[in-house]
């Protein structure tokens, strides 16, 4: 069990949480993790959320949003990978529809396009199967769907 230092009254780890939330877009399950760090108790967190989800400072679908939205332009990463991070942090499924919805098709092809193209050119590999397996790998690794990956290699390496 972890000794904590200082222990906070509701109000206090209202006012710290909601800075936490104010910093950026965070999930439930961050937000109560932190607050059981803190050392608040069961009952002390339920309120703390409540008031937070009151004062718009926590809302799972706007966090959805901008992780999906943040992971796919900063990250390049696919759609997979975004719902698996999603699914991890307990989002909702509803949730996790919408914020894919924030990713425009065009630019998801267009994205993939580039990112495969990009890792063509850094693979060394002269073997033609094993630069079509490490383009695939790699392509998976960061979340592009299956089905996506293939018609590229295709596409790039006949």
């Amino acid at each position: 069990m972890n000794q904590q230092s200082k222990s906070y009254t509701v109000q206090e780890a209202t006012k710290k949480i909601e800075s936490y939330c104010a910093y950026q877009d965070r999930c439930h399950k961050e937000v109560v993790s932190k607050l059981k760090d803190m050392g608040m108790i069961p009952i002390a967190i339920d309120t703390i959320i409540a008031q937070l989800i009151e004062d718009r400072f926590l809302n799972e679908e706007r966090f959805a949003k901008s992780f999906a939205r943040g992971k796919f332009n900063i990250k390049k990463w696919g759609k997979s990978r975004i719902v698996r991070e999603l699914k991890f942090r307990d989002i909702s499924k509803y949730n996790i529809t919408t914020a894919l919805k924030e990713i425009e098709p065009e630019a998801y092809s267009t994205t993939l396009d580039h990112l495969a193209k990009k890792r063509l050119d850094q693979i060394t590999e002269t073997n033609t199967q094993k630069r079509r397996k490490k383009l695939a790998d790699y392509l998976l690794y960061r979340g592009w769907e299956s089905h996506l990956v293939y018609e590229k290699l295709q596409e790039l390496i006949p």
